[in-house]
C-alpha cells in the first residue's frame, strides 16, 4: 500500500477516532536516531520539520509519558490506552542541539539510549564509516543537562556490540559497565536499557537475563509493535520511525493497524545490516 493511501487513511482513522478502539489497552514507544537534514537514503535521520510534526501527532493523539511511568503502570496493571514514550538511541549530538528544543517547548518527555564509551569522542561507527560520513555524540556535560532538565537517560551498552553474538561475559561487561558509567556521570540510578541492534536475533533469553540481573527495570528491542496490557517490561517493543514513513498519520495508521510490526521488522533489518542501530 502506498505511503500516501496510508496517511490519507490514518487522517480518517484518527478524525473518527478509530484509533480508541484500536489501540484500547495498549501503548506505544517509538524510537529515533539522529534529527537532522539527510536524504532519504539515511534511514537514522529525519528532518527536524518531520520530527515536530510526529511530536504534534503524539501530543494531539496519545497520552505521552516517560518510558518509565510507562513501566511502573504496566507493572502495576494501570490503564495504558494509547499511552506513548519516546526514546532514542546512540547518543548523537543532535538530540540535544536539535532535538531537545523542540520537547522542551512542546513539554514533551524523552529517554535517550547512550552509548557510554562513544560520549565525547570521535568514535566514527561502522555504518556511518561506510557512508564516508562523521556525526558528533554528545559529550557528558550534554547528557548531565539532559538529566538535569527532566529527561530520563539509559543505558546503550558501553561499544553498541550485537549482544546476540558476544559472549556471556562480555555481554555483563557491556550491560553493567554502561549502567555503572552512566550513575558515576548522573549521579543517579539509571533503570532503563534498549538494544543495540534491537532485531529478534539479536534479543537473546540470555542477554535479556543479563539486562535484569544489572539492575535494569526494563529493556527496549526495536522489532515493532505494540505493548499491550500485560507486557513483559523486559519485552518491550518500539517502532523505528525513519524517513519511510512520509507523514505521521502514515506512522498512526502503520501502528492502529498492527502494520507496524512489518514495517519495523524490515526497517529493523535495512538498519542492522545496512546502516547500523
Amino acid at each position: 500500500m502506498k505511503s500516501s493511501v496510508k496517511s490519507l487513511l490514518g487522517h480518517g482513522l484518527f478524525a473518527s477516532h478509530l484509533d480508541a478502539v484500536l489501540l484500547r489497552n495498549a501503548a506505544v514507544i517509538v524510537a529515533f536516531h539522529r534529527i537532522q537534514q539527510a536524504d532519504r537514503s539515511d534511514s537514522l535521520s529525519i528532518d527536524v520539520e518531520t520530527f515536530e510534526r510526529h511530536c504534534r501527532f503524539y501530543q494531539r493523539h496519545f497520552h505521552v509519558v516517560p518510558l518509565r511511568e510507562l513501566v511502573y503502570r504496566l507493572t502495576q496493571g494501570q490503564p495504558i490506552d494509547r499511552y506513548l514514550a519516546i526514546t532514542f538511541d546512540d547518543g548523537y549530538r543532535d538530540n540535544f542541539e536539535i532535538a531537545r528544543p523542540v520537547l522542551e517547548r512542546l513539554s514533551l518527555p524523552a529517554t535517550f539510549f547512550v552509548v557510554t564509551e562513544w560520549m565525547g569522542t570521535d568514535v566514527v561507527p561502522w555504518w556511518d564509516e561506510v557512508r564516508g560520513v562523521r556525526h558528533p555524540w554528545m559529550n557528558w556535560d550534554e547528557v548531565r543537562s539532559l538529566h538535569e532538565r527532566g529527561f530520563e537517560v539509559g543505558a546503550h551498552t558501553r561499544s553498541h556490540v550485537d549482544l546476540g553474538k558476544v559472549s556471556l561475559r562480555e555481554a555483563r561487561d557491556e550491560v553493567l559497565g554502561a549502567r555503572l558509567e552512566l550513575e558515576r556521570q548522573l549521579g543517579a540510578r539509571v533503570e532503563s536499557f534498549a538494544y543495540p541492534y534491537g532485531g529478534r536475533r539479536h534479543v537473546t533469553e540470555a542477554s535479556r537475563q543479563v539486562v535484569k540481573s544489572a539492575g535494569f527495570r526494563c529493556c527496549c528491542s526495536s522489532f515493532g509493535g505494540i505493548n499491550p496490557a500485560g507486557t513483559d517490561p523486559f519485552f518491550l517493543r518500539r517502532v523505528p520511525v525513519s524517513p519511510q514513513h512520509s507523514s505521521p498519520h502514515q506512522f498512526g495508521f502503520e501502528v492502529a493497524t498492527g502494520r507496524s510490526v512489518l514495517a519495523s521488522q524490515h526497517q529493523c533489518t535495512k538498519i542492522s545490516e545496512a546502516t547500523g542501530s
